[in-house]
């Protein structure tokens, strides 16, 4: 996710940013116990966009944002935690693989950021 959307939005990232997602990956460290590296990852995304640099700094974009992305997962795909979504994504007639799910999350995340600019340019607001 990072990559994909990152990349996307942003231009080329650093190294280190590739770096500091690698644990979010199967569920943090692939233990398949906690959230979906796919959900994550585009957490780590809404955060470089819309995050704040100092406490003072307003992070209301950021977080309602980052709410919104786990809502319209979970909708889309019934579950946020690791183990549970790769049943699903193995099943019959899933998605096949977790590669398939970060595309469609990606697919998801994009969508969710032209909409906020379209709010924000019919508001009067930048949204990256």
């Amino acid at each position: 996710m990072l990559l994909a959307v990152g990349e996307h939005t942003m231009g080329e990232l650093p190294a280190v940013c590739q770096r500091m997602s690698t644990g979010f990956s199967g569920g943090l460290g692939l233990t398949h116990q906690e959230v979906c590296g796919a959900l994550s990852g585009g957490v780590l995304v809404i955060g470089a966009l819309l995050g704040r640099l100092e406490v003072e700094e307003d992070d209301r974009a950021a977080t309602n944002l980052a709410a919104l992305f786990r809502c319209r997962f979970l909708a889309q795909f019934g579950e946020t935690k690791c183990e549970p979504l790769r049943a699903r994504v193995r099943a019959p007639h899933g998605l096949g693989s977790c590669a398939a799910l970060v595309e469609e999350s990606a697919r998801l995340l994009l969508t969710l950021f032209q909409e906020a600019r379209e709010l924000g340019h019919r508001m009067g607001l930048e949204v990256k």
